[in-house]
């Protein structure tokens, strides 16, 4: 399946031949070119690696000739839709941002499932892993990463009691990335801690195996306890934990993976807290990579703060070190998995990663004040929180113990742990000790395995090889339910895979949903009531406040909604302008500055708006002054006669009118004016004639008899770039 950019993505030829699909590499990536200096535009990055074949970058690109450097760890997106067939869409918007670690979060938890989900999801809320849904997002994968130019690393969940049938069927799959960490299962799904650690090591050999990068859970500790701040020498003693079990059982270093996440938010003096946590880690597991994540447990509905405690989180990503940078959105407070939230987040990283580049290389970190000192006694209490469980039998005795998830300060203990009993829990007495002949036919196992003399202590060769040596040994089902199945779904959806129609959309196609933005001069119960009665009033259904916060106890209440409509669009309905092309500055400046050009401007009729034409003249906004034109501003309310006549008498190139007021036709009208006077004074074939204004587009400013008009967002460029191809005779 190849991709074309200006195509969308084919669900349908997506699904073709699935069940003779193979992904076509295994094994983590990470960027290629870091640690090397590299000229992107007009700067040098000392942080970044290499660029895209396919990208949109940054808004804010627009004065850096649409540069966009990438980097120099992975960024993470977390998917969430519910349906994989929107979550493929969403995977492609995330790559030509700049992911290329892309996590899909299933609804209702993989860690509740007792077994392989194989045919059908009929009962989970949400997608469970199944092999269809993993082998669909694997192979849209590969096309997308094709298309952007950069390996794609995929990742899921090995964990609950069904982790090691999860872990076969990811390696088999092309799954490259994977959270697994025994103590979760134990303390956050109460699954017996014999059966967690067993299972995970069955899990852990196979990922060895596949190349999948293991990130553990120890992060889950800051986001339980009731004190997040207390528990960081326990999150270290967790990520010790799992990363000397991992290399136990024949993990690489390289693939291990701590999670990390800062354990406060503003307005916590987050930095002095979560800064020396940070640097403290990486003192004790220098070995190991870096997943720098946001702590969910502060994040509420607020974007805005969201994004704030992100960017902050990242200044220590830079001043520290991170191998992969998460991305999560601000729809974890609230429950909306919006395509937009996904790319802000993706954006948000990206320019605060760009525009701290080399921050290490000026800044350094001061050991000998009060960082050196909290680093050293952190370090110091998680050694003795180690050594205490060690005294009193180990981890699984300070578990039942309630040791963890304490959230006293260690050696303070505040007695709201979690104890787990050794013998309790999901799974109790449902491991059973080899038999002295035991024997299983398969190329990755851990523990005892009784092979014959025979296969030369190769057990796959008893049947010829298994399914990781031998793929087409894979059994393929197809999903099994007649309602509940993404061929049904396309089939409800027809009218809008492939036709004219559209709809607003959040998160799967056509889903109708839209958002709006409120202010209402009440207090925010009753704002609450009011935005929803206002968005009925508009013909939405199913409203939703998704945020609120007051402005004021009784002056006014901010208010975000969601609601969907019942209507479509067709596009081929639509009257869609032409869009001009715009030249470089490079080329503006050197035309300009070849062949001089004076431009007289004014804001016409009895129009007193001046902004937005002062901003499309004068340098200090980027006006066509900035490309070396000189001009003559008349100011305001200027009769159409009068800038007709300075244009004669300063033997101007063009005249630039502005019109807002357009009541009764009076800007066409003024227009139109403009264009009989320089006729009438025969000048019309030696000037250029441009307006612009809120309500002016280009066909109605040509239709009026001028050259060009301009709206809302115009720059000083756009009208530069147009005037310098007129005059060449390119527009």
């Amino acid at each position: 399946m190849k991709l074309q950019p200006n195509k969308r993505l084919d669900i349908k030829e997506l699904l073709k031949d699935l069940e003779n699909y193979r992904p076509k590499r295994r094994g983590w990536h990470w960027r290629e070119g870091r640690n090397e200096p590299r000229i992107v535009g007009d700067f040098e990055y000392h942080e970044a690696s290499e660029g895209l074949t396919n990208y949109v970058p940054l808004p804010g690109s627009r004065g850096f000739h649409y540069i966009d450097p990438q980097p120099d760890c992975v960024i993470t997106t977390e998917i969430a839709s519910g349906r994989f067939e929107d979550d493929v869409r969403r995977m492609r918007m995330a790559a030509w941002h700049g992911a290329d670690h892309i996590m899909v979060i299933r609804t209702a938890g993989q860690s509740h499932i007792d077994s392989l989900l194989e045919g059908t999801t009929q009962g989970i809320g949400g997608i469970a892993v199944t092999r269809k849904q993993v082998r669909a997002s694997r192979k849209a994968l590969d096309a997308i990463e094709e298309e952007v130019g950069r390996p794609i690393n995929f990742h899921s969940y090995i964990s609950g009691v069904a982790g090691p049938d999860i872990a076969v069927m990811f390696a088999e799959e092309g799954v490259n990335g994977a959270h697994q960490d025994p103590q979760y299962n134990v303390l956050y799904r109460n699954v017996n801690m014999v059966r967690s650690f067993v299972d995970a090591c069955e899990a852990k050999k196979i990922m060895a195996w596949a190349g999948i990068l293991q990130i553990d859970g120890a992060h889950n500790a800051n986001a339980t306890a009731m004190k997040a701040w207390k528990v960081r020498p326990e999150l270290m003693v967790q990520h010790a934990i799992n990363s000397i079990f991992s290399r136990k059982v024949g993990i690489k270093p390289e693939n291990i993976a701590l999670s990390t996440v800062p354990p406060t938010a503003p307005p916590a003096p987050c930095m002095r807290l979560d800064l020396p946590y940070a640097v403290a880690l990486r003192d004790f597991f220098s070995e190991y990579k870096m997943r720098a994540q946001q702590n969910t447990k502060y994040m509420e509905s607020d974007m805005r703060e969201a994004t704030v405690t992100h960017t902050l989180n990242l200044v220590i990503s830079r001043l520290t070190s991170a191998d992969v940078q998460s991305t999560i959105t601000p729809d974890e407070g609230r429950n909306v998995p919006w395509h937009y939230n996904n790319i802000a987040a993706i954006s948000t990283a990206k320019q605060a990663l760009n525009g701290l580049d080399g921050l290490r290389e000026m800044v350094k970190l001061d050991r000998e004040g009060p960082l050196g000192v909290e680093v050293r006694e952190l370090k110091e209490r998680a050694v003795l929180f180690m050594e205490e469980m060690l005294e009193v039998g180990g981890y699984f005795k300070a578990v039942e113990q309630g040791f963890f998830i304490d959230s006293g300060y260690y050696p303070e203990r505040n007695g709201d742990g979690i104890p787990r009993q050794a013998d309790g829990g999901i799974g109790v007495g449902m491991l059973f000790e080899r038999d002295k002949d035991y024997f299983a036919p398969v190329s990755v196992h851990y523990g005892y395995n009784n092979i014959p003399a025979e296969f030369g202590g190769k057990a796959s060769a008893a049947i010829g090889g298994d399914t990781f040596e031998d793929p087409s040994k894979i059994v393929f089902i197809d999903e099994l339910d007649e309602n509940d199945n993404v061929d049904a779904r396309l089939r409800e959806q027809s009218r809008y895979y492939e036709t004219e129609f559209i709809k607003p959309e959040v998160e799967w196609r056509a889903d109708g949903v839209v958002a709006l933005n409120l202010f209402l001069p009440v207090d925010e119960r009753t704002a609450e009531f009011a935005a929803i009665r206002c968005g009925e009033k508009m013909g939405l259904e199913d409203v939703t406040v998704v945020h609120k916060q007051a402005m004021h106890p009784s002056e006014g209440t901010y208010v975000e909604l969601k609601g969907r409509v019942n209507f479509d669009i067709n596009v081929n309905d639509l009257v869609i302008p032409e869009k001009i092309p715009v030249l470089s500055e490079e080329e503006i400046r050197e035309d300009i500055a070849a062949n001089p050009l004076f431009v007289v401007a004014a804001t016409v009729g009895q129009d007193e708006h001046s902004v937005g034409l002062k901003e499309t003249l004068d340098i200090k906004h980027g006006g066509v002054e900035k490309f070396g034109i000189k001009y003559l501003y008349l100011g305001t309310s200027c009769p159409v006669e009068k800038l007709v006549d300075a244009a004669i008498e300063t033997n101007a190139g063009a005249i630039l009118a502005s019109t807002i007021i357009t009541h009764d036709d009076v800007h066409v009208r003024n227009m139109r004016k403009i264009h009989e006077l320089c006729v009438e004074k025969g000048i019309r074939d030696k000037v250029t004639l441009i307006c612009g204004g809120t309500q002016v587009s280009h066909e109605i400013a040509r239709e009026a008899g001028m050259d060009a008009g301009f709206g809302r967002g115009t720059k000083g460029i756009d009208v530069a770039s147009f005037m310098v191809k007129f005059r060449r005779g390119q527009a």
